[in-house]
């Protein structure tokens, strides 16, 4: 499958004069006023309302989660049966994404360690709650396997439908031709379900609106005064993952301009940014990874297993910042081997934090690896939507990077398209019927 050689702005085939972009930045100005404005005059039908417009937004996210998972699993999976070497493939893809969890999980140590986010915060043991459910190894290896088919659906656990699209998927291929209606049928319903999801995206500016404003008018400033040195090590940790290692990785290894990958994964990161949620912007990230010149059977196959596994930001400079921050509150002395173990958490536990939004599961499995308090996650809980902005920015663009430098190394990128990579939004997915020159495509094997 060839990337569209189009570079034309769909605002400017349209007329358009407010691109999606601005209309974001629109929407995150607004909700911050109208916050500022709830919050300061007490006007509770407006918090009411904030909640609400934030609230529909993500359940309208939400509700194709289960279904979008399932089917993009299982068709990213039978979809390797088209590329040369897809199992050096696969393990390219999961080597790129531990490596580049344990760098994130070392910077976010280093900066806990630097800055001591826990110490003058004014917060004691007694400010947490434990959580009503909480990770623990034996939930999350035992949690894997689903008791029926329906639960997981109906409890939207993103890790149990995983596994069985990864079973179905891996039977699909074995069963080859007899199996291909139930693929014809799952490439239908995946279409079905993206066409649906674009238009709940459309819907991004409103819901930046209310869950902008909502986080404002229900903390405001007081709070992240609180947990200032926390917060800034958070969004400085993730900053520099995506603004230093990112480009790092994409000069040194790939031999590309970092500056156009941004371009290209622009979309996809500004909607992580306001969603919270990198199973929602999945089908965004999909598309702009293809933009950028991966060939679109490897990206089917890479981008659905990185939105459920692929979490630099919740999965790794979180929970290392949030265990350090943790553990101070609670005078709790960490050692050489604790740093360790939270090395070990994230990159083989980062499943568990389900391209949902929150990371919430993720922290308490860490914690109790520690031997935390899991108390201490409800210290973090009302500052979560604020930091779950950066972190899922910072998901998404890691989930766009690995399949970039994995298609680099391998000679499948092509980079004539990677180099015509725009800024502008994907509204819609891209029209197949304006092909690429011969010229500018790189065929699908190693």
């Amino acid at each position: 499958m060839s990337v569209s050689a189009n570079t034309k702005s769909p605002e400017a085939s349209r007329g358009l004069k407010f691109p999606f972009w601005a209309q974001i930045v629109a929407g995150l100005v607004l909700g911050v006023l109208l916050g500022w404005l709830a919050r300061s005059q007490d006007l509770s039908w407006l918090v009411t309302t904030l909640d609400k417009i934030g609230g529909t937004f993500v359940g309208l996210l939400k509700l194709a989660v289960a279904p979008l998972v399932f089917f993009a699993i299982l068709v990213s999976i039978t979809n390797l049966r088209k590329v040369t070497n897809a199992a050096r493939l696969a393990t390219r893809t999961l080597l790129w994404f531990m490596i580049t969890s344990l760098i994130a999980v070392a910077i976010g140590i280093v900066i806990g360690l630097v800055t001591n986010p826990g110490a003058g915060t004014g917060l004691t043991p007694a400010d947490g709650a434990k959580p009503e459910g909480s990770g623990s190894w034996i939930d999350f290896l035992t949690g894997i396997v689903p008791t029926d088919v329906i639960t997981p659906f109906t409890e939207l656990n993103v890790l149990q439908i995983v596994f069985m699209a990864v079973v179905a998927g891996i039977a699909a291929l074995q069963l080859g031709d007899k199996a291909q209606p139930i693929l014809s049928l799952s490439e239908s319903v995946l279409e079905l379900l993206q066409k649906a999801l674009w238009w709940v995206i459309r819907l991004a500016p409103l819901g930046t609106v209310g869950l902008i404003g909502r986080a404002i008018a229900t903390y405001g400033w007081d709070l992240i005064g609180k947990y200032a040195t926390f917060t800034a090590d958070v969004y400085i940790g993730c900053a520099l993952v995506l603004f230093v290692v990112y480009p790092a990785l994409l000069a040194g290894v790939a031999k590309l301009s970092p500056v156009q990958f941004f371009k290209g994964a622009w979309p996809a990161i500004q909607l992580a940014f306001v969603s919270r949620s990198s199973v929602g912007t999945m089908p965004v990230t999909q598309k702009v990874t293809e933009r950028l010149g991966v060939p679109k059977e490897y990206a089917s196959f890479a981008v659905p297993f990185g939105a459920t596994t692929k979490m630099d930001g919740c999965a790794a400079i979180y929970p290392a910042l949030a265990a350090i921050f943790i553990a101070q509150i609670f005078d709790v002395q960490l050692g050489v081997g604790d740093y360790l173990l939270i090395a070990f958490v994230s990159v083989v536990g980062s499943a568990a934090t389900a391209g949902l939004t929150g990371a919430t599961v993720m922290l308490t499995l860490t914690l109790s690896t520690l031997g935390l308090p899991l108390e201490g996650v409800g210290l973090l809980l009302a500052i979560d939507p604020i930091l779950d902005m950066m972190r899922t920015a910072t998901n998404v663009a890691g989930q766009a990077l690995v399949p970039v430098l994995v298609s680099a190394r391998e000679g499948l990128l092509d980079r004539k398209a990677y180099d015509r990579a725009h800024s502008s939004p994907l509204d819609e997915p891209e029209p197949e019927s304006e092909p690429q020159q011969e010229s500018d495509r790189v065929p699908v094997s190693a």
